[in-house]
């Protein structure tokens, strides 16, 4: 069953939206790019990561198929990018003392690269994949 895979990617999930909605007075405020690089936009890469990993390692069973593996890898991504974009406007709009922004979202989307990337890191480890 799919959904009894997915548990700790929907915990995650929720346990982003807590965190994004606690108020921002508690967290640094961002004001440039060059800021990336503070804890903030630490925090969303890490959470962005594990939120893509644990989708990809939930539903890995579904890509065994051929033709539809692609199809499962652009659904998570979109998905979890949404999901990033989504978190951000609930900062504006929603909760109370946060404010989403567009540097946030690009450490959401790093954060969902990064986690690709340590999927299929490990992934190929795992196999012992060589030339």
């Amino acid at each position: 069953m799919i959904v009894k895979r997915l548990w700790p990617s929907i915990i995650w999930a929720v346990t982003i939206l807590l965190l994004t909605g606690v108020p921002g007075n508690y967290f640094p405020e961002v004001v440039s790019f060059w800021d990336w690089l503070s804890p903030d936009k630490v925090v969303h890469v890490f959470i962005f990561a594990v939120q893509a990993f644990l989708l990809l390692f939930g539903l890995r069973i579904q890509f065994l198929g051929g033709r539809k593996r692609s199809l499962y890898m652009w659904i998570i991504f979109i998905s979890t990018v949404l999901f990033a974009m989504l978190t951000e406007v609930l900062q504006t709009y929603v909760f109370i003392g946060r404010h989403g922004n567009v540097f946030d979202f690009l450490a959401d989307f790093v954060g969902v690269l990064v986690g690709f990337l340590a999927y299929y890191l490990l992934k190929f480890k795992k196999k012992g994949v060589s030339n």
